[in-house]
């Protein structure tokens, strides 16, 4: 076992359960930041499905569409979602067990896969790390550079199963309004 490595990998969705239980127990919902929470989630749905049309798992090294922008559009996206969750749970401390199971559990994840991604794809991997940004996204591209060819597809987007964050993003946000609702009387 490739300790911290692997047991972040193995524990990360096991340990999002009693996480989602502890922040919803903190949560102060209200409408107003249900509503902006959903609108900056929706923003980071908007973000994975777009990745999710692109790419194309274990099969080639992605570098189209928002993968030209950054190396982890996906992972962005979900930055956005937590960071949705967080606006619409009201609550410093959720926000906080957030933030500290996303920096902890992605960087994990971002520095396992650049690994795997390296090994399977070598110096085309390497040039590619060398030129966009790991996270943050870059905002244009540069003048010499030509984006390869690919297209979004909504068929990889159902392939990769994207439709399921959309749906946890929803059941979280009718959970919240739940809260506030019985919270209320």
């Amino acid at each position: 076992m490739n300790f911290p490595g692997e047991f972040f990998m193995r524990w990360r969705v096991r340990l999002g359960y009693p996480l989602t239980a502890a922040v919803l127990w903190f949560s102060s919902p209200a409408p107003r930041s249900i509503l902006l929470g959903g609108v900056v989630g929706a923003l980071g749905l908007l973000i994975r499905a777009y990745a999710a049309g692109y790419l194309h798992k274990q099969e080639v090294l992605t570098v189209t569409g928002p993968y030209a922008y950054t190396r982890n559009p996906l992972y962005l996206g979900s930055a956005l979602l937590a960071l949705g969750a967080a606006i619409a749970m009201r609550s410093w401390i959720s926000a906080f067990l957030l933030l500290v199971y996303f920096a902890v559990f992605y960087s994990m994840v971002v520095r396992r896969e650049e690994k795997e991604l390296h090994q399977r794809h070598g110096a085309a991997f390497e040039e590619y790390a060398s030129a966009v940004p790991l996270f943050f996204p870059r905002l244009l591209l540069p003048k010499a550079s030509v984006e390869p060819a690919g297209a979004f597809s909504f068929a990889q987007y159902r392939k990769n199963h994207e439709w399921q964050a959309a749906v946890g993003f929803l059941l979280l946000l009718g959970v919240l309004v739940l809260i506030w609702y019985f919270r209320q009387r």
